[in-house]
């Protein structure tokens, strides 16, 4: 099968504000696409409407249709887009999937950038939103404030354009936080480093293993406070409708990244999507039918399977992520747990989100830390965050847990 290459990813962007912009992708299938395709869209700050996917194994089709803004940067999105997609092989400029061309990404290079500066109410947040802007992805943060009203914040992070290495990049990253901060900056200097340095500690000295245990259960307790779920989920697994394939029926609220949600579970029970169809409703109700089978090409037929399969896909669109707002001894902490891909990608977006619903709170942040911490055999990226002891005292701790989980469900 040929496609020419510029065919394989087509943007048409919406003439009007309020109209939907269609993404379509053309090209070779594999497992987990549809969850790396969902991913960049959400970090590009889009939001799925309606989606339809088909596949016959070896080459799949999908249109997703988005809601965005006019900031949007097309070009830029459609060649991230093209990046995941399975390679081709290109003569006279039609394109071919090749399997044997296919080769494990090599580990992008790390570099820890050191920023000094004066502190001030959002100033976290502008600096994750400059790095966001300029595809620099977090690792871990380490973030702390000094008796004299300075902040050292230093991120660990990886460079999508794979350019950071560069003195011109480097150069760009510092007039771009420069240019937020202004005054406000002392120092800045970025620097490669090692993947010793970037090791996350021991998890028994990051976090009390009574507050993880209970944010990161990985079964669905008998009952869920409201404000840290989302409404009711149906998920409906049938066999009969299909000769060759299992149905999964999913009904539920509208998230940010719903759909993202889903594929990132199938993926990670090794499911492969042959036919798919996602529409939302009214009062932002979804309804959601995929014709799966299982990586051998069969069915789902194995009751144990089905359970465990609709009893994840259940948990984690009622709690894609994990919100807890607990006592530090005096301090107030606010904890937020992201579920990490096989593929080692955790959610993006999210310290974005939180520095963002503090900022709007007038919330100051005294320090803030990413690790990740193994529970059972999944892996989480674990945001904590100590707010100012002076600050905190005036807000409610469920105001702040409302609005930290409105802001990452995109409610806000």
């Amino acid at each position: 099968m040929g496609i020419l290459h510029d065919d394989v990813v087509m943007i048409s962007p919406s003439e009007k504000e309020r109209d939907l912009s269609v993404i379509t992708v053309n090209c070779p299938d594999k497992t987990g696409l549809g969850c790396d395709l969902c991913r960049i869209i959400l970090f590009f700050g889009l939001n799925i409407v309606k989606g339809d996917l088909s596949t016959d194994g070896k080459w799949c089709y999908i249109v997703f249709w988005v809601a965005g803004n006019s900031s949007t940067r097309w070009g830029l999105l459609k060649k991230r887009l093209l990046a995941v997609c399975p390679s081709c092989y290109s003569a006279s400029g039609i394109s071919y999937y090749r399997p044997e061309l296919q080769q494990p990404p090599r580990p992008p290079d790390v570099f820890l950038l050191k920023l000094c500066c004066h502190d001030r109410k959002g100033l976290l947040h502008n600096v994750t939103e400059v790095l966001c802007e300029l595809e620099l992805t977090i690792k871990k943060v380490k973030v702390s404030t000094t008796p004299d009203g300075r902040v050292m914040d230093l991120f660990f992070i990886t460079d999508t354009r794979e350019l950071l290495h560069t003195n011109k990049r480097k150069e760009d990253t510092y007039e771009h936080l420069k240019a937020v901060m202004g005054d406000a900056m002392i120092s800045c200097d970025i620097e490669m480093v090692g993947p010793e340095i970037t090791a996350c500690s021991q998890e028994s000295s990051f976090l009390p293993t009574t507050i993880t245990d209970d944010m990161l259960q990985l079964e669905i307790p008998d009952a869920l406070p409201s404000s840290l779920t989302s409404t009711s989920v149906s998920v409906a697994m049938d066999n009969l409708l299909s000769p060759a394939h299992t149905l999964v029926q999913i009904a539920c609220q509208d998230h940010k990244g719903l759909l993202y949600d889903i594929m990132r579970t199938l993926k990670e029970y090794n499911m492969q999507i042959s036919y798919g169809r996602f529409t939302i409703k009214q009062r932002r109700n979804c309804e959601i039918d995929l014709f799966i089978v299982q990586a051998d090409g069969k069915k789902v037929v194995d009751p144990n399977k089905q359970r465990a399969l609709s009893s994840r896909l259940e948990m984690e669109l009622l709690r894609p992520l994990r919100v807890a707002v607990v006592s530090r001894g005096p301090d107030t902490e606010l904890l937020v747990a992201n579920p990490v891909e096989l593929s080692g990608k955790g959610r993006p977006l999210v310290f974005h989100d939180i520095t963002l619903a503090l900022k709007m709170l007038k919330t100051c942040i005294f320090s803030a830390e990413i690790r990740r911490r193994m529970i059972g055999d999944r892996e989480f990226e674990v945001y904590r965050v100590l707010l100012d002891e002076g600050e905190s005292l005036s807000i409610p701790r469920s105001k702040i847990l409302e609005a930290v989980w409105n802001m990452l469900m995109g409610w806000a």
